[in-house]
């Protein structure tokens, strides 16, 4: 079989080992494997009338070519948000455009759908099946062109480990030791200077990554974005922590997704493909808040991107190869429609189709103290590896 594989959405680290171990595997197996570049925007992109097209949005995969790839984080295969099914006008190639109706179509908004070309350059290619490595989005495509008759596994990966189905995602644990490391780094100068420290984490939907690593770093409030947090509470608090911390400090973290109560998300720029726009800028917020209320001196620290760069940890090392032999294994027995997955500890897959059936949160009822604004874990019997 000739196997395509693509990376969409943010990078994680642990893609690259993920794409090695499959290609090894598909190797070794007799197959025939191509990276497709800049996730879904390879296939939508090519031009199967350009020969120079092919080299721009494929690379074929070999041992020789992704020997060193599982040392560093990213994507090699590089990444983008790219939706063919919704297609803005400023991102329908060139080559797609009708030469006679340029101005009709410059000015129609409407959003267009290319999955029969995507389909047509998947046959063109020659590909049977196709691993897209992604979240919610980039799955959700994946979903369509398995509704379409296009033989698909997918493997989740997210920074938020919010895909829905899967107790796991690539590229959580590494996101949340960083998160950890840098919050703990951060110490040395919020208490040198006897501030209060205000650690904006990502996190759009899902307040994990702000509840895990606030819970493994000992930081004395964590806002997340599932609960709306009240800053004159929050000033009171965090004042409290400084007074009875020997250091004269206090630390705070707060996903990007979090708000005031009867604020609204801080959000900016336009729409991308999947209807989300950018995220940031609720910590400096929160820090500007808490000047104003405490009259003490802010430490505001986006670590953002920091989270998800450099080399993915043992964890993620372990998920990804392990993903993908799962992917190759329901590849080898025909399988497809599938998404591999981790719940309740154990290796399984389920279908795609789950994706889209529900939303993953953090259980605030069990794991966080919405009067306190911090975590709360009292019984983890039971319960996932990381509480999720």
């Amino acid at each position: 079989m000739k196997i395509g594989i693509l990376t969409g959405g943010g990078d994680v680290p642990g893609l690259n080992p993920c794409i090695k171990a499959v290609v090894n595997r598909a190797v070794a197996q007799g197959h025939e494997i191509v990276g497709v570049r800049r996730g879904w925007g390879g296939l939508l992109d090519f031009n199967r009338d350009d020969p120079e097209s092919f080299d721009k949005n494929f690379i074929p995969l070999d041992n020789q070519v992704v020997r060193k790839i599982d040392r560093t984080g990213g994507t090699f295969l590089h990444t983008s948000r790219t939706h063919p099914g919704k297609v803005r006008p400023s991102r329908v190639p060139e080559f797609l455009k009708d030469p006679e109706h340029l101005e009709a179509e410059a000015e129609d908004n409407r959003l267009r759908d290319f999955t029969p070309h995507v389909l047509a350059n998947l046959e063109h290619l020659g590909i049977d099946r196709l691993i897209p490595i992604g979240g919610d989005d980039t799955l959700s495509y994946g979903e369509r062109l398995h509704s379409e008759g296009f033989p698909v596994i997918a493997i989740p990966k997210t920074m938020d480990n919010d895909v829905y189905g899967t107790d796991y995602c690539i590229g959580f644990s590494t996101a949340v030791t960083r998160s950890v490391q840098f919050i703990n780094q951060l110490r040395t100068s919020t208490g040198s200077h006897e501030r209060i420290a205000v650690v904006e984490l990502f996190g759009r939907n899902s307040g994990e990554t702000s509840l895990i690593s606030s819970y493994l770093a000992g930081v004395d409030r964590a806002i997340i974005s599932e609960v709306p947090y009240d800053p004159e509470i929050l000033a009171e608090l965090i004042l409290k922590d400084k007074r009875t911390n020997p250091s004269n400090y206090a630390m705070v973290t707060i996903s990007e997704g979090a708000h005031m109560v009867g604020g609204k998300v801080v959000e900016f720029g336009e729409t991308d493909a999947y209807g989300h726009r950018k995220l940031g800028g609720i910590g400096e917020i929160t820090g500007e808040a808490l000047k104003k209320i405490t009259g003490q001196n802010i430490i505001n620290q986006r670590v953002g991107y920091l989270m998800r760069s450099g080399a993915p940890d043992a964890l993620d090392l372990m998920v990804a190869a392990n993903y993908a032999h799962m992917a190759m294994d329901l590849i080898e027995d025909g399988v497809s429609g599938r998404m591999v997955a981790l719940r309740d500890g154990t290796y399984t897959h389920i279908p795609m189709s789950t994706v889209a059936t529900g939303v993953k949160r953090v259980d605030v009822d069990e794991l966080y103290d919405k009067k306190q604004y911090r975590p709360k874990v009292r019984q983890v019997m039971g319960k996932p590896m990381f509480l999720y």
